[in-house]
């Protein structure tokens, strides 16, 4: 436990300081970083690819970027916030005044200490962010401006990872890498998956196939399905958008458009019974991130989002206040064991048939007290018994588990003595 928690204060500390957005160097140096954590392979998708209804924009970069008063001092400075600049700013160079400054200026007046996150992708525009009491000390003055930026032809990049299991059924598992310095909304989805990856390919055979995706939001989605479609159609049976998993709120989960599917059955029993307090939120009130794109109609895949606190519902989302004062190791631990349980769920997940008529003789086999005597029995002759009940080979054992009000997890046991026994059968999953 320790270690990990080093390991990912550590590739946490690497992540922070780069300027990622959706295309260029900062995307790459991302995932090269974490590249030497998880064997991951780096695709390049050059610029003006039609995805659907898009096209992959022009590849953006910085250099460096501020505004210097009257005297040459930087008054707002990129190279100490990269949140400063709004995101695929056009190159500018010049000195203009205060009025037309502001017109380029951006604030959030209700949270006058933090810097806001804005970009503009698809309508070319420079500008800069700034706390809005910082604004507010602006002098009447001619000001330096200098945007040095690059926006060209070039490609956007993704990373992805596929751990083969014994079926070609599919959990995918998808992040997003294209926002600057901020702790939960960016960096919390990417750390947790990476560490997940990093378990299952140190783990047990494996069920599934796991298909894991480190792309940016909305427009790598978009691309990742146009390369991927028919593939993931077939082959993807579970996934989850893994982002805002890193503060100390409550588990939250987005459930697919579908709803009960597969994903959803699964995340809502482990919350059920691992946690007292959790949060359920329909597809139709807050879809906010790539679940928009994995779902939408004619895609149609089972795919939820397991995070703490929605995005967009805690205060410092998309503003320079997501740092790590409000994301932590113990946190992210935390969140990997529950999509880990998860993950326990879906490997665990058959269906079975009982492989003789009636009620076993369970005495016989050593698994029911000689004597019937008045009292408590073991809660694991309850359940075996149970579960017999109910293997008739069309229920999963997730469908049984929730009919007994009993934790999936803990009924695994049971279920291993009955299979030594040749009590029941695999029939599918």
């Amino acid at each position: 436990m320790r270690k990990m928690d080093n390991e990912m204060y550590s590739l946490m500390e690497k992540l922070f300081p780069i300027c990622r957005s959706i295309t260029g160097e900062g995307v790459r140096q991302s995932l090269n970083i974490i590249k030497e954590l998880v064997p991951l392979k780096i695709y390049e998708v050059p610029s003006g690819t039609k995805v659907f209804d898009w096209h992959v924009p022009n590849e953006w970069n910085v250099n460096d970027a501020y505004v210097k008063n009257s005297k040459g001092k930087r008054i707002i400075d990129f190279k100490k916030s990269n949140l400063h600049l709004v995101g695929y700013s056009t190159p500018f160079k010049g000195k203009i005044n205060l009025k037309d400054l502001k017109q380029h200026l951006y604030t959030l007046p209700k949270q006058p200490k933090l810097i806001p996150y804005i970009t503009s992708y698809y309508n070319e525009k420079w500008g800069f962010c700034l706390a809005h009491e910082d604004l507010e000390l602006l002098k009447d003055d001619f000001y330096e401006v200098l945007v040095d930026t690059k926006l060209e032809p070039g490609n956007m990049t993704y990373g992805e990872l596929i751990i083969r299991g014994q079926s070609s059924k599919e959990i995918l598992l998808s992040t997003y890498i294209c926002h600057p310095s901020m702790a939960n909304n960016e960096l919390s989805g990417p750390i947790v998956t990476s560490f997940i990856a990093k378990n299952i390919l140190e783990g047990k055979k494996l069920y599934y196939t796991y298909r894991i995706i480190f792309i940016p939001e909305t427009i790598g989605a978009l691309t990742y399905l146009s390369r991927n479609l028919d593939k993931l159609k077939k082959r993807v049976v579970a996934g989850y958008v893994i982002t805002c998993i890193g503060d100390s709120g409550h588990f939250s989960y987005l459930q697919s458009r579908q709803e009960n599917t597969l994903v959803d059955r699964v995340t809502l029993h482990i919350l059920k019974y691992c946690l007292d307090k959790y949060n359920i939120y329909n597809y139709h009130d807050s879809r906010a991130s790539d679940e928009r794109q994995y779902c939408a109609p004619g895609i149609d895949l089972p795919v939820g989002s397991l995070t703490r606190t929605r995005p967009g519902k805690y205060p410092q989302y998309h503003t320079s206040g997501d740092n790590f004062d409000i994301v932590n190791s113990k946190n992210l631990i935390e969140s990997i064991k529950i999509y880990e349980k998860c993950i326990q769920v879906f490997e665990n997940n058959h269906t079975y048939k009982t492989t003789v008529l009636g009620e076993p003789m369970m005495g016989k086999r050593g698994l029911y007290p000689i004597l019937s005597k008045k009292g408590k029995k073991d809660q694991n002759i309850y359940d075996m018994m149970d579960i017999l009940a109910y293997c008739d080979g069309d229920q999963d054992l997730l469908w049984i588990a929730d009919k007994l009000n009993r934790s999936f997890l803990k009924l695994l046991p049971s279920i291993k003595i009955l299979l030594e026994n040749k009590l029941i059968k695999k029939v599918s999953i």
